[in-house]
């Protein structure tokens, strides 16, 4: 199949699969493809709170963008293509599975809260936490006993989920190291990728500092959705340093009026 030359359909005569809180999921020009359009809404702690910042979902998009193609590139499977536009990406259509899947390498949020520990403690090895996908009862966290009891994922399909998330944390971290920041923790979620009667555990949904904490190494300024939970403004300041830093801004860009300007 050729993914390079989609058919491109306007937004409001695509077929609507499903929105969440950030994204919005339209049919997509091939069979077993979506196209994935990133929102500028903010939310936390289950859409509780809410708000319209202008320019968060290009950030997203383009952020999300350079760490999928990262992870293809080393082999990591995931559901992306390729970007379309500065909102939009092509992916493949999978099966989500529904559990949020977070790696944590410092104690941070609700890790911190629960064992009482000092947030920037850093732990004696890299976390991985599995939690049940409904806004409805706060995401609860699960453990591998509640997944297969309910048949949310196989033990074997835990063991990839499990398999993948280290390899996305061994990337991520250094990928965020050698840019001068630290990567407390990230979700990811995972989908079954059917090929024929062949199938896989692939990362979906979005990479982004949405789903990632990021402190800066030096002076441990936060620069991912922290700063919309607990009121600190700058969140398309610290987003768009990231990618900045990253090598998706341009150095000399600033953040003009009706968003900031993307390296192609």
């Amino acid at each position: 199949m050729d993914f390079n030359k989609p058919r491109y359909t306007p937004m409001n005569r695509r077929r609507r699969i499903y929105e969440g809180k950030a994204k919005v999921l339209f049919e997509g020009p091939e069979p077993g493809t979506l196209i994935q359009h990133f929102k500028d809404d903010a939310t936390a702690f289950n859409a509780k709170k809410h708000e319209v910042i202008d320019g968060k979902g290009v950030l997203n998009n383009r952020i999300s963008e350079f760490v999928f193609q990262h992870l293809n590139d080393i082999g990591v499977p995931t559901h992306f293509i390729r970007r379309l536009n500065m909102r939009e990406q092509l992916i493949r259509e999978v099966e989500i599975i529904p559990l949020e899947v977070v790696v944590r390498n410092v104690a941070a949020g609700s890790l911190a809260k629960r064992l009482g520990l000092e947030e920037g403690t850093q732990l004696p090895r890299s976390i991985i936490e599995f939690y049940y996908k409904n806004d409805k009862l706060d995401d609860p966290m699960v453990s591998e006993e509640h997944i297969t009891a309910f048949g949310w994922a196989t033990p074997q399909e835990i063991d990839d989920i499990m398999a993948l998330a280290i390899r996305v944390n061994d990337f991520l971290s250094g990928l965020f190291l050698g840019v001068g920041i630290r990567l407390v923790d990230f979700k990811i979620e995972c989908g079954r990728l059917w090929e024929g009667d062949m199938m896989r555990i692939v990362v979906a949904d979005e990479i982004s500092p949405d789903s990632c904490r990021l402190w800066d190494m030096k002076s441990a300024e936060k620069l991912d959705k922290d700063r919309f939970r607990k009121d600190l403004g700058g969140l398309i300041e610290a987003y768009t340093e990231v990618a900045r830093r990253l090598g998706i801004l341009a150095e000399t860009d600033g953040v003009p009026m009706g968003g900031p300007r993307l390296v192609q």
